[in-house]
């Protein structure tokens, strides 16, 4: 065989073993092209040939060390086509039409053929171009997972040149998110690359990388190899080791803490975003997960600090925040937190596992800490509901909301006020300032720091215990006095709630006397009828959570005017709260309630405040597969409560996300069944619910809603009133033209508009009660659905169930989006926290009260000229 005019001449003898073994090596088709000269062909199929077939993979190893076995000329006329290729690529889009490529070629992969062509060959072509395009690799989150990388950055260091920190990073990060199904070609070229001990580009793993007070190197390297569940004892042995070689175990501590609290920084080496995924930047380095996960089971190692909890529980929920197209950053992470916290002693940690528990949505993530909170429970011999009530600290609060800490000549006062934790400062005179005093800034620095975090602390637990408090009507709970006043009642923290809401003693409803407003407190339990008498509990009297459900209408307006009287702002609503009685439709329909069917509802929004109020939902995608319907266990009613919801598919291709989820759900029925019944099914695409059961197995039929306890069906309803509040589109100021082709218009200002529901039934009544005390009291008046403001330009309608605004004369629609700059308008008291849209609606009748003094040209823009 020899060359001739840049063919090669191949006698016809050994044509056929030649063709036979080329073929076997390269395949049918590039083996034809190089025995007939065509190099360019040949080099134009190899581009292709790694992403077809068995060789995208599995074989790829094979396939790129065949080209060794060719003989040197075919391989130097390939890689001389593939320079004129590159040349053809790179040039200007002016010089006429490309060659076509495959859909997933990129100029790049000339390079990287090049380098698998010429592997062991000196003086390949394009060193720089390659160089260029190995270190542009160091700006993106990833590299093409279609054919292994290994060849091209290989080539790098056998010429002579490094890696780059950004292109390791690349290629290990790569490396890490290859499925396991697939042959990680490239996982063991990146195992080979050990420095630097983490990838650069996040800020927590730069400052651990930099650390001076010891060396950081041994400690980040055992953290690396935290892969399994749960840190084995072997890992311990091995993590206690190089902790106890660091030095000092407290500054090893802060160390730790140091580099934790930067997780979720914006990164220090921006990555380019790619058309699967934009926000690159806000994910997690899949290489430094494994050593996030390691360093938290080390805290628990050390000796105990109050920052480690509130670490840890930093560290779940910022690894559990939601990227656009891809989900929670890194559950792996919030898990590993969860098990640290579970291993941290002190009340402190068991206090962050309850509070993370009341905000945690993520499935699988709760799932975890279910398991967490039960074993601390059964190993305390307690319940669950206990060991979540006896799980909330003090906080350093002597007494229920205050405590007061002094420091130097100066005080440091840490209250509650409603359901805010507030820090404040009277100086060595007594007199109250803004801020910490200069000399305790200097003299007590690290003081003033666990005052911050302590009042952070406290603001965290109260949202969340309001939440869990709030979810307690269906939980079925009562209390000995005597338990109820030491876990609720004089709780410091939890008693700021307590003390403002109404409860039963032997089912005599008492609210605690001494809340704000009300001096009048002489009896030593502090606690009061409706009336104002003084009740004395034995220690036994059994304690309940009120409900106006089965309450007489004079009882419940009595405890408003109460509460309202006494400027008593409740932490949710309880006395004000909606009841939803059975009605003469849901009578006649019998098992099913249509009371809130025919909505449109934004489907991730609606995803995650199920999850809020303790439902289970799975999100719809078009894909063949299967979806219950959105469902709340009540295992003390022995009830399961669904809200049968499908996916709106009628936007022609706009109805869904980048990443392939619907975006809006069309709403159906609510049902009850017992809490074992076979689970209902429908499509994820939509169609009908049918229920899955074993063979032979009889259907189970929907519990008749007369049958139904008036308090659950009150209570899922009102749930299921919030879903389509808060998430129809309905609400949206800005879907007034309807939304996509207009297509929503009619559902749009039906709801907007329309008739009012539950919640905003109460918001009417609330208001009507509330007008008189406002300021702006002559300018305003409640006519059938609205709220009317009179301003100076014209008079507004303010809808009171979407808060949308018409102005008069002609009912013209005025968009005021919420969120404008500017401090908000002080709206005065409200008798319970929780419904933003009443606050919307007092805000927006406040700014429209003295249109006159509107400068926001959006909204100015919209009045009637003259």
């Amino acid at each position: 065989m020899r060359a001739v005019d840049g063919r090669l001449n191949v006698h016809p003898a050994p044509y056929g073993l030649l063709r036979e073994e080329w073929k076997r090596l390269l395949g049918p088709v590039t083996a034809d092209h190089l025995l007939a000269g065509d190099h360019r062909a040949a080099a134009d199929h190899l581009l292709c040939s790694p992403r077809e077939g068995p060789m995208a993979h599995e074989g790829f190893r094979r396939w790129a060390g065949a080209f060794t076995r060719l003989p040197e000329p075919p391989r130097r006329a390939i890689l001389a086509a593939l320079v004129d290729r590159w040349h053809e690529e790179t040039a200007p889009s002016d010089r006429g039409p490309r060659r076509p490529r495959h859909p997933e070629e990129s100029p790049t992969d000339v390079l990287w053929l090049i380098a698998v062509v010429g592997a062991g060959l000196p003086d390949l072509p394009l060193p720089a171009e390659r160089a260029a395009a190995v270190a542009e690799m160091g700006e993106c989150h990833g590299i093409s997972q279609a054919v292994p990388q290994y060849p091209l950055l290989e080539q790098e260091r056998v010429e002579g040149r490094e890696l780059t920190a950004a292109t390791i990073a690349t290629v290990r990060r790569t490396a890490a998110s290859i499925p396991a199904y697939y042959e990680n070609h490239d996982g063991a070229f990146a195992a080979t690359l050990t420095e630097p001990v983490l990838n650069v580009g996040e800020a927590w793993a730069d400052r651990a990388m930099a650390e001076q007070r010891f060396d950081p190197r041994p400690v980040l390297a055992h953290a690396l190899t935290a892969t399994s569940s749960k840190p084995s004892a072997r890992w311990d042995r091995g993590a206690r080791a190089v902790l106890a070689a660091a030095g000092d175990p407290d500054t090893v501590r802060s160390a730790l803490l140091d580099w934790l609290a930067r997780v979720g920084r914006p990164r220090t080496l921006p990555l380019k975003p790619t058309w699967y995924q934009q926000q690159v930047d806000d994910l997690y380095d899949a290489f430094n997960i494994d050593a996030l996960r390691g360093l938290a089971w080390m805290l628990p190692l050390l000796p105990p600090h109050p920052d480690v909890p509130r670490t840890l529980g930093a560290l779940v929920a910022g690894a559990l925040r939601k990227v656009s197209g891809t989900g929670a950053r890194s559950p792996r992470t919030a898990t590993a937190a969860i098990h640290a916290l579970a291993r941290t002693e002190g009340e402190e940690a068991l206090a962050e596992l309850a509070r993370l528990r009341t905000r945690v949505v993520h499935k699988p993530t709760v799932k975890v800490l279910d398991g967490v909170l039960t074993a601390r429970a059964d190993a305390l011999g307690l319940g669950r509901e206990e060991i979540e009530e006896l799980a909330v600290p003090s906080y350093g609060l002597t007494e229920v909301g205050r405590a007061a800490h002094a420091l130097g000549e100066a005080t440091a006062l840490l209250t509650v006020e409603g359901s805010r934790a507030r820090l404040t400062w009277r100086n060595a005179a007594g007199k109250q300032v803004k801020a910490a005093p200069a000399a305790v800034r200097r003299d007590h620095p690290e003081r003033v720091k666990e005052l911050r975090a302590l009042t952070r602390d406290v603001d965290r637990m109260l949202s969340a215990q309001a939440e869990r408090l709030d979810r307690q009507f269906l939980a079925r709970r009562s209390w000995a006095h005597h338990q109820w006043r030491a876990r609720y009642l004089d709780h410091p923290v939890v008693g700021t709630l307590a003390r403002r809401l109404i409860w039963t003693v032997d089912d005599v409803p008492v609210a605690h006397g001494t809340a704000p407003g009300d001096p009048d407190a002489t009896a030593a339990s502090g606690l009061r009828t409706v009336e104002g008498r003084p009740v004395e509990p034995g220690p036994d009297a059994e304690v309940r959570l009120w409900h106006p459900v089965g309450r007489a209408p004079a009882e419940v307006t009595a405890w408003q005017d109460r509460l309202e009287r006494l400027a008593v702002t409740q932490p949710f609503k309880q006395a004000h709260r909606e009841v939803y009685p059975l009605t003469p439709a849901e009578r006649t329909t019998g098992t099913y309630s249509n009371r809130f069917a025919g909505h449109y509802l934004r489907q991730h929004q609606f995803h995650s405040l199920t999850a809020v109020r303790g439902w289970r939902n799975a999100l719809r995608l078009p894909v063949d597969d299967a979806c219950p319907p959105a469902e709340r266990l009540l295992p003390e009613w022995g009830l399961r409560a669904e809200y049968w919801i499908e996916p709106d598919t009628s936007g022609l291709g706009r109805d869904q996300s980048d990443s392939g989820t619907y975006l809006r759900l069309r709403t159906d029925q609510v049902r009850f069944y017992p809490v074992d019944a076979p689970r209902n099914y429908a499509h994820s695409g939509g169609g009908a619910y049918q229920q899955v059961r074993r063979p032979g197995a009889p259907q189970t039929e929907p519990v008749p809603l007369t049958e139904v306890p008036e308090l659950v069906l009150s209570e899922v309803l009102r749930d299921v009133d919030l879903f389509v509040g808060v998430t129809s589109i309905g609400n949206d100021p800005t879907w007034s033209d309807g939304g996509p082709d207009g297509h929503f218009h009619r559902y749009w200002t039906s709801y907007g508009f329309g008739e009012l529901d539950g919640a905003a039934d109460t918001r009417r009544a609330v208001l009507a009660r509330l007008l008189p005390r406002l300021a702006i009291a002559d300018r305003c008046s409640i006519e059938d659905r609205y709220l009317h403001v009179r301003g100076d330009r014209r008079t507004y309608k303010i809808h009171l169930g979407s808060a949308n605004v018409l102005m008069v004369p002609g009912d013209t629609y005025l968009c005021i989006v919420q969120g404008g700059a500017g401090p908000a308008p002080d709206t005065g008291y409200l008798p319970f926290e929780g419904d933003r849209r009443l606050a919307l609606i007092l805000s927006k009748a406040v700014l429209l009260a003295d249109d006159t003094a509107i400068t926001d040209p959006t909204i100015t823009s919209q009045f009637p000229r003259g």
